[in-house]
Order: structure tokens, then C-alpha cells, then sequence
């Protein structure tokens, strides 16, 4: 079947109307382990492929590559994009919405994929084992405390400048070009503290070579049971990485349902899901007139905390 040659705008892209599923995953946030598992379940015959009849075809590129490499040849797209970062914050941070679709009128929501957790952790040398005494601690030490992250805009950052709004503290933000080496001076006692993407620290977490002092979702997650959530300390805290799909406007109904649909069984696999869970994440089916709302929300709530922040991509 040909392939569709309109213009279309967004980060992923899903065709229904070709024989070739393809699938273009941005690089958010160095966010590998999570990336790797939506392209798993989108891309692979095993799952979303094979509820559409579809032979599959999958690629990675920079979040900025993605976002206009999806601009020709497809009809449907996944946009890959999370509440604290990326589409939704970079469109906070620039003057110009027009490579985010979700806001810019030109794309429909058609379901939400699965949401992972940020983490908040120290050096082992920080005099701290919770997060009610790292407040303490910061306001006795206003402005000599410093946190970590990927870089500016992304997950780790927000959910670290969300924080400091709700808490009152003065922490520094240091950023870094990805969370490896944000990590690596963590480890070293370069930094104190370093809120990362919980797939990129669990394995340091779990062998005792960084101090978890909380997750950055509402509630515990089942990989790190004895972490408690930032919000067992500081109510209402909520910093969450969401992944959903979006078509272009016009797009039919009848294939947005059916993409929401498929997309929801996939949710549904237990292997699927048990993956989910080791990395601190779950998934989150829903409809895609919910899906909506959660990105007016968090859209909203990311763009107060930008602006609080002060944060700019260009």
C-alpha cells in the first residue's frame, strides 16, 4: 500500500493507512531504558504491530530531530513527550509552539502509554537520610546546596525547580548534558544531590552507592518499596515522565478509536507490565478524551513551574 505523503507535525509516528508501521522515538532526557520499552511495545510484532496487522519498523534520533523528522509520510504519530520535560516544558521554555502539536491545534489525543518516575538522591557524604531533613538541611544552608540534572528543561530539572517552589528551599541547579555524567559526579561527592530519571539510578540505589531520599511520584513505586514518595513529606508533590500517542487534527474517529484500543491491550500484557514496574513505572490506559486532559493539565502545571524557574531553550 503507499505510503501517505501529507505533512504532518509531532515526535512518533504510527501509519495506519500503510503496511509499514513505523516508528520514529525522540531521545528524551537520556531516558534509554524507557524509550527502548515504548518502542518494544510499539514497534514489535509481539504487540502493537500484531494487533494492527501491521509489519513494524522502529528508530531513534534527538528529541529535536524527532520532532520534525515526523513531518512527512505518516497519518498517525506517537508523540512521545512527558509532563515535566521535552514537548511539554520546551514549549513552556520557547517562544514558538509550532513543533508541539498537542497544543498547537494541529493533532488529537489519542491515548496515554505510561507514566515512570523521577528520583531524588544524595552523595553518601550529605548529612541527610530523608527528605524532611535535606529541607533542614537547605535552610540552614541557604544557597550552599546544589542539585544535579540532565540539563536544563528536562524531567529531573522541573521536578527539582517543583521542589524548591513548594518548599521554600534555596538549592542550585547544575546542569548537566545528560544524566550520566550528572550521575558520575554525584558518585564523586561533585555535587550533593541529583534528581535523574529512576532507570538511570536504580542500579546505584540498590547496591548502597547513593542515598534515595524519595521518588518524585505520588505514591511508593514497587522497585524501590522502601523509598518513600517526596510526597509522603511535602503533600500535593507530584513530578511524573508520561508517554502518550496523538494523531493529526482530522483525523478520523474511527481510527483514533481503534488506535486506542490497540493501544490499551498492549497496556494490558503482564510482561509488558512487569517490566514497567522494575523500572519505577506503570501503565497508564485511558481514554483519549482523558489523555487530553492530562496534557491541558500538566501543560499548565509545568508552565508555572518554567516560569518559576526562570528556564529558557532559546
Amino acid at each position: 500500500m503507499a505510503r501517505d505523503t501529507r505533512r504532518w507535525s509531532g515526535s512518533t509516528r504510527v501509519s495506519t493507512t500503510s503496511s509499514l508501521l513505523d516508528v520514529q522515538m525522540p531521545e528524551m532526557d537520556g531516558l534509554a531504558a524507557s524509550r527502548a520499552i515504548c518502542a518494544r511495545w510499539a514497534a514489535s510484532k509481539r504487540y502493537l504491530s500484531d494487533y494492527l496487522g501491521q509489519q513494524s519498523s522502529s528508530r531513534t534520533g534527538s528529541a529535536q530531530v524527532g520532532m520534525s523528522a515526523c513531518n512527512l509520510h505518516s497519518p498517525l504519530h506517537q508523540m512521545v513527550t512527558r509532563s515535566s520535560s521535552s514537548a511539554r516544558t520546551t514549549q513552556s521554555m520557547r517562544r514558538s509552539t509550532k513543533s508541539f502539536p498537542l497544543t498547537s491545534h494541529d493533532s488529537a489525543p489519542v491515548a496515554g502509554t505510561m507514566r515512570l518516575t523521577n528520583v531524588m538522591e544524595v552523595n553518601l557524604a550529605v548529612p541527610v537520610n530523608n527528605v524532611a531533613e535535606f529541607i533542614a538541611y537547605a535552610r540552614v544552608n541557604p544557597g550552599k546546596v546544589n542539585f544535579a540534572s540532565g540539563g536544563v528543561g528536562t524531567s529531573p530539572h522541573l521536578s527539582g525547580e517543583l521542589f524548591k517552589a513548594m518548599t521554600g528551599v534555596n538549592i542550585v541547579h547544575v546542569p548537566y548534558r545528560g544524566g550520566a555524567p550528572a550521575l558520575t559526579d554525584l558518585l564523586a561527592g561533585q555535587v550533593q544531590a541529583l534528581f535523574d530519571n529512576l532507570p538511570g539510578s536504580i542500579g546505584h540505589i540498590r547496591t548502597g552507592k547513593v542515598r534515595a531520599l524519595g521518588v518524585t511520584a505520588s505514591k511508593r513505586v514497587a522497585a524501590l518499596p522502601d523509598v518513600p514518595a517526596i510526597a509522603e513529606t511535602v503533600p500535593g508533590y507530584e513530578a511524573s515522565v508520561w508517554y502518550g500517542i496523538a494523531a493529526p487534527r482530522g483525523t478520523p474517529p474511527d481510527i483514533i478509536a481503534t488506535l486506542n484500543k490497540a493501544v490499551n491491550a498492549v497496556l494490558a500484557d503482564p510482561k509488558l507490565q512487569a517490566r514497567l514496574a522494575e523500572l519505577g513505572g506503570e501503565a497508564m490506559p485511558m481514554t483519549a478524551a482523558e489523555f487530553g486532559k492530562l496534557v491541558a493539565a500538566e501543560t499548565e502545571k509545568w508552565g508555572k513551574v518554567v516560569k518559576f524557574a526562570g528556564a529558557k531553550a532559546d
